[in-house]
């Protein structure tokens, strides 16, 4: 073998061990599969060498204060990093350069003060971000910007006194659904920014648990979220809470006590759309029902939709039964309704030029007619008489207290005695005897007559 054919072969061993030193798992961490978990280890910094393979990394509960550039450059799998409950102040410029498949970042419970612009630069497919419980007095305008996979982003428990609303958008965050502000500082809020956030945001928006400042802005907006039936109020009625002219020993609960704001006028349109309130309609299998679309909208130049539990999405375009109506002014005509079709039944009117819509929820409840139910309460009700009578009958004309079914009582056997005539008139068939018999029979108790078997009662001599 020639010398040029020599080298080859070490250098490749050489390169396969460098590789195998980057698979190793740290001694103090547990590796199973594409998991790494380093939970609970007493760390100060983040181990050199983890597995590039990692999809899921946990580093919570240990001492990390610091995490510098490229933390996870060769983690490129990494998709879901959990670093709760540790010291972590700020991070460095470039954290997670190379780790941009992050979709889960748990940033709870550390001591972070300042969410800065760069912290999650390239992170486009985060859909959940974790920093609740930190010491967060401030994120800067930027800070979720080109987070457009973002789902769901809590920032609770903090000491935030104001939050960038205007950098949320349809476009930049189409898939935000919940914005968990609750339990903070935040006194006064950009109200028009507010009203402006997406219909899905203000839906999954938590204000609860702050410090807000009574007023009519406020009062306007928490009052259509009240209308429209979102959780976040319902849920936390009694932790909404604001202080009259500042004063904390004023504090209210707002969404009970309203009768601070009858001088407030209230919009009728805050944000769209805009849910009017339910209404109830009952009646009979195959009655004719019409059902109204009247909304918030003025426009005469509007375009309805339906949605039916029993039937779907309905439109103009679409019907085919001829059964269902729907005229151009959106009311919906029910020719012959059946028990089927009782549900909640959702109009939605859509005014194009202006690109507003709203919604008319009617609950539908259609009935059995009267003279069916009539029959089947009479019916049931003779049930119940014929089961009374059945039972009455039972207990009082039993078998046992039927004197033409009786069964003759046997006779009882009189308890011998030592007297010899007694045992005389015993088995004797005398008138007189059997009369007494008779007589005493009802006083004669089965005593055992025989101390042993076999033994029997003999006259004394």
């Amino acid at each position: 073998m020639t010398s040029s054919g020599l080298y080859p072969g070490p250098l490749l061993v050489l390169l396969c061990l460098l590789h195998g030193s980057e698979e190793i798992c740290p001694s103090v961490c547990l590796c199973v599969s594409d998991t790494v978990s380093c939970s609970s280890s007493g760390l100060t910094k983040i181990p050199m060498s983890l597995p590039s393979s990692a999809v899921t990394l946990d580093l919570s509960h240990n001492h990390l204060s610091w995490l510098g550039p490229g933390s996870f450059r060769r983690m490129l799998r990494l998709e879901n990093l959990r670093m709760a409950h540790n010291q972590l102040g700020s991070l460095g410029h470039g954290v997670f350069r190379n780790a941009s498949g992050l979709r889960h970042l748990d940033l709870s419970s550390n001591k972070l003060n300042v969410v800065e612009q760069h912290y999650f630069q390239g992170l486009w497919r985060l859909e959940e971000l974790l920093l609740f419980n930190n010491k967060i007095t401030q994120v800067e305008a930027s800070t979720l910007s080109g987070l457009s996979s973002l789902k769901k982003a809590y920032f609770s428990i903090n000491q935030i006194t104001h939050f960038p609303f205007f950098s949320i958008q349809d476009h930049s965050h189409p898939f935000l659904t919940m914005l968990d502000l609750s339990s903070n500082r935040m006194s006064r809020l950009p109200w028009e920014d507010v009203k402006a956030l997406p219909r899905l945001v203000q839906r999954g928006l938590y204000l609860h648990n702050n410090s807000l400042i009574c007023d009519c802005s406020m009062y306007s907006m928490f009052w259509h979220w009240d209308l429209r039936g979102y959780d976040t109020l319902k849920d936390f009625r009694e932790e909404h809470t604001c202080t009259i002219y500042g004063n904390p020993r004023g504090s209210i609960r707002f969404l009970r006590q309203t009768r601070f704001f009858h001088n407030c006028t209230v919009e009728r349109a805050v944000s769209l759309p805009v849910t009017v309130l339910l209404s109830d309609v009952m009646v009979f299998e195959g009655e004719r029902v019409r059902l109204d679309c009247q909304t918030s909208l003025s426009s005469t130049n509007l375009s309805f939709t339906w949605l039916s539990p029993s039937k779907g999405y309905i439109a103009q375009t679409s019907i085919n039964d001829t059964l269902i109506s729907l005229f151009p002014n959106g009311t919906l005509e029910i020719h012959a309704t059946k028990v089927n079709d009782s549900g909640l039944y959702v109009c939605t009117a859509v005014d194009i030029k202006q690109a507003l819509n709203a919604t008319r929820e009617v609950n539908v409840t259609v009935a059995l007619p009267a003279a069916v139910s009539f029959n089947t309460g009479y019916t049931t009700l003779l049930g119940c008489v014929v089961t009374m009578i059945c039972i009455l009958i039972y207990l009082y004309m039993t078998p046992c207290r039927c004197s033409c079914c009786k069964q003759p009582r046997l006779p009882a056997i009189p308890i011998a005695t030592y007297d010899p005539s007694t045992l005389t008139s015993v088995f004797s068939p005398s008138t007189r005897d059997q009369n007494r018999i008779q007589t005493n029979k009802h006083v004669a108790f089965m005593e055992p007559m025989l101390s042993e078997e076999g033994t029997e009662w003999a006259p004394e001599s």
